[in-house]
């Protein structure tokens, strides 16, 4: 039977890219079956998560977890004090959406036309061609970086809110915006309506069962949304497997010593000081991605420490523990191990903030020849500008997060996990809600994403430290503001070399304001500034060719004139640090081998996850 001369032709699938594909066969009363039991899966998941949060988020402090009340308050009052004071950005703001309307109308009647808002160079969210092709979703596209804009700019212009209120507005306010996204909803996402004509929906029936697997793993009422496949990863197998032993334990550590890989070494070993906020292997991830296994293979003799994950029982132990039983009993060990009476360091994060402390402590026992170098890595000594953590320091969520940790006697891992997925909320949270729900696709097995997803709890006592005395009253930089083991703690005293890595996006440890140790302490110094993030710039394998970094020999007042005076460089910097690091390593000796010692790495500690 011949078809119709005018029936509509169903539109051919030729591949290009932004071409929509041919629905596959529709078999609605499967489909709709298909969803209505999986549906049935997730109603009694979703009442028990939400009775979950209900029991456990009771208070004020919950509800407004950012105590956003009093500066929304001080906003609305700032704003309607002096309405006027936003006239010209909202005259903008009318003309600029009037002149998306008009050029979306002249693209769709098949004129051409100029956007009048584009996305960020970073903003991976756009880059389907038909929010670019299509005047429909460049509209929907332009309307919301306008939208998201003019409330970022009336935040940021209106008068008399303090600095830190305005942070905090700027912070929920994008947030928000974030949350908002056109690319996070069905109908307006057109990779997602692409995914479901070409699979008949079953995208739909895959993402709601990977939202009812997501459920049964929100133990604390808090979705916890997947990003990567835990099952990809095995530690000592193919992440945290570079060979080597336990050589030392007590309540707070594990302290690995890594196998050689060349024939002769340095004769000063190199001790790792990762922070206690996450697993040490963060540099050792895979092979090839592995920082430690680099260093080995460039003649150090390398220790690490493996902090223990702690429960209840070590809610006592303090921030003096973490450097009289980590760090210094680590040195000790290390001492008693290869005969060599100091070594050089690495402290990454607030690890390295603890290696300042301990310098400093040394220093003041006379007995800071124990390190002969120190590295730090995105270290933060000066707190004053300490980026967006700032935002969860004020008076009432120190309390309230006090609160918590004295129920449980720790900060439970998943809490501060949560908190440091919200400073990147479009790649650690609405990328996988998109992926995992919307196109139905499992996470990509990520060794960074594992390790983020497996993150330590941290002592009550250890914890209510270090955000008052460091982020809330920045007490470290000061001469004696702290004190250890009854030791005030001056930083101005440490002498020893030093070598400071930070990275241009770092979100936790700004840059600039990690540069301000190198003015802070007194010994030489190299400042070398990577780019990309607080974990990507890092973590930057000279075998992958990525990214660059910038150099200078001088470390002056402002971090602006030392960037004036830097040299980019492509690559890694990991051989730069390797051509200052073995300065310091000493004479080459033969190799050591470890000593069969408790257990193979990475060791029982590491291997105990938070819940």
């Amino acid at each position: 039977m011949a078809a119709d001369k005018n029936t509509r032709k169903t539109p051919r699938n030729d591949n290009k890219a932004g071409a929509y594909p041919s629905p596959s066969p529709a078999y609605p009363a499967e489909l709709g079956k298909a969803m209505m039991d999986v549906y049935e899966t997730l109603q009694p998941l979703i009442q028990e998560m939400l009775e979950r949060y209900r029991q456990q988020n009771t208070s004020h402090a919950a509800a407004d977890p950012l105590n956003l009340s009093s500066a929304y308050a001080d906003f609305l009052y700032n704003y309607w004090k002096n309405p006027f004071q936003h006239i010209e950005k909202q005259s903008d703001y009318w003309q600029k959406s009037m002149q998306i309307w008009q050029s979306s109308a002249s693209r769709f009647w098949g004129g051409a036309a100029s956007p009048i808002m584009t996305p960020r160079s970073h903003d991976r969210r756009f880059s389907a061609p038909e929010w670019s092709e299509n005047p429909l979703f460049d509209a929907i596209k332009q309307l919301y970086l306008l939208n998201g804009n003019y409330l970022a700019d009336i935040v940021e212009s209106t008068q008399g809110l303090s600095p830190s209120k305005r942070e905090k507005l700027a912070f929920s306010t994008r947030l928000l915006t974030e949350a908002l996204s056109p690319t996070n909803f069905l109908l307006t996402n057109p990779d997602a309506i692409r995914e479901t004509l070409k699979t008949g929906g079953q995208n739909l029936v895959r993402g709601l069962e990977n939202l009812a697997e997501d459920l049964k793993q929100s133990k604390d009422g808090n979705l916890r949304v997947s990003t990567t496949n835990p099952e990809a990863f095995e530690l000592g197998k193919n992440i945290a497997a570079t060979p080597g032993r336990v050589v030392y334990q007590n309540d707070m550590i594990q302290l690995i010593q890594y196998e050689p890989q060349t024939e002769e070494v340095f004769a000063r070993p190199l001790l790792i000081v990762p922070p206690w906020i996450n697993k040490y292997y963060i540099l050792d991830l895979r092979e090839g991605n592995s920082f430690i296994e680099w260093a080995v293979r460039q003649g150090h003799t390398v220790f690490s420490i493996s902090w223990v994950n702690p429960d209840a029982k070590l809610a006592h132990k303090t921030f003096e523990d973490y450097m009289q039983e980590g760090v210094i009993s680590a040195l000790d060990q290390i001492r008693d191990i290869t005969g060599e009476p100091d070594c050089n360091a690495v402290g990454y994060c607030l690890g390295g903030t603890l290696l300042t402390v301990t310098l400093a402590f040394l220093a003041a026992k006379k007995q800071s020849k124990r390190v002969a170098s120190a590295t730090f890595l995105t270290t933060l000594v000066d707190f004053e500008n300490s980026g967006e953590m700032k935002i969860f320091m004020d008076d009432e969520q120190l309390s309230s997060m006090e609160k918590s940790m004295e129920k449980h006697g720790v900060l439970r891992g998943k809490q501060l996990q949560q908190t440091f997925s919200l400073l990147r909320a479009n790649d650690l949270i609405w990328s996988f809600v998109v992926n995992n729900y919307l196109m139905g696709k499992e996470p990509f097995p990520f060794d960074l994403l594992y390790w983020n997803d497996d993150s330590s709890n941290i002592p009550a006592a250890t914890h209510r430290f270090c955000l008052r005395k460091f982020y809330r009253d920045n007490l470290l930089r000061k001469p004696g503001g702290i004190t250890i083991s009854g030791t005030p703690i001056n930083v101005g005293t440490i002498k020893t070399p030093a070598y400071f890595l930070s990275t241009r996006e770092d979100h936790i440890a700004p840059w600039r304001a990690t540069y301000e140790g190198t003015q802070l302490l007194s010994g030489p110094k190299q400042f070398t500034l990577a780019a990309s993030g607080h974990i990507a710039g890092v973590i930057n394998s000279p075998e992958k060719n990525k990214y660059c970094y910038w150099s200078a020999e001088s470390t002056p007042d402002r971090p602006e004139q030392w960037l004036e005076n830097a040299t980019q460089k492509n690559g890694s910097w990991w051989p730069h640090w390797q051509s200052w690091a073995e300065t310091y390593g000493g004479k080459k000796v033969s190799a050591r081998k470890p000593a069969r010692g408790i257990e193979a790495a990475p060791g029982t500690y590491a291997k105990v996850r938070s819940h």
